[in-house]
């Protein structure tokens, strides 16, 4: 029986293993490319634009960088690529993953250790830093359900645990054209990069 395609072909022209990923494969442009296109709350928000991934992790790397001023900037290169497989493998919604099963999480693995290699970071980041990436995760996730995906307050207290006002009010969710989001990702991570 033949195997079925497990590859994607990128606009870079690489060819993506899905099930056996290799860093050389992995280009931050096809990165920024897919997440800025791919919808969080599976498109489900107000406003003209999608919320994307993209933008959801810029907005986690500003909010991980406040909770850690202090932190090496590669474990700020780790919380902006926070959701990078979700370039190839889309963003499920939790419930979602849930039913899919522990499958999601292999392939989400995977390929998260590849990138990691690909940009200089160890393949697992380690737990301490991803519960502070978590961390900032939630908040950010609090920030979208109220401003934009029409959670109450005290729903979004219930799924994302309650936010310090003053942060609520001081981040606000921006919603724009993919190509500019895009950019904006690509120039962070460069950034990042010559800090590195």
């Amino acid at each position: 029986m033949k195997q079925p395609r497990a590859w994607q072909r990128m606009l870079s022209g690489r060819r993506l293993d899905l099930l056996d990923p290799t860093p050389m494969d992995i280009e931050i442009e096809d990165i920024a490319h897919g997440l800025a296109f791919v919808a969080r709350w599976n498109g489900q928000t107000r406003g003209d634009y999608a919320y994307s991934v993209a933008e959801h992790s810029l907005l986690v790397e500003q909010i991980f960088r406040q909770m850690n001023p202090n932190a090496p900037v590669k474990w700020q290169l780790a919380a902006l690529l926070h959701d990078a497989p979700e370039y190839v493998i889309g963003d499920m919604i939790s419930p979602v993953k849930a039913a899919v099963g522990p499958g999601y999480e292999v392939l989400d693995d995977r390929l998260m250790a590849a990138i990691h290699i690909r940009f200089g970071l160890p393949a697992q980041v380690p737990a301490a830093v991803k519960k502070q990436i978590k961390k900032a995760d939630k908040v950010s996730a609090w920030l979208e359900a109220v401003q934009i995906a029409g959670f109450t307050t005290t729903e979004a207290d219930k799924f994302f645990g309650k936010l310090d006002p003053v942060i609520a009010q001081s981040l606000q969710i921006r919603l724009r054209p993919p190509v500019d989001v895009r950019t904006d990702f690509t120039a962070r991570h460069a950034q990042l990069m010559d800090l590195l």
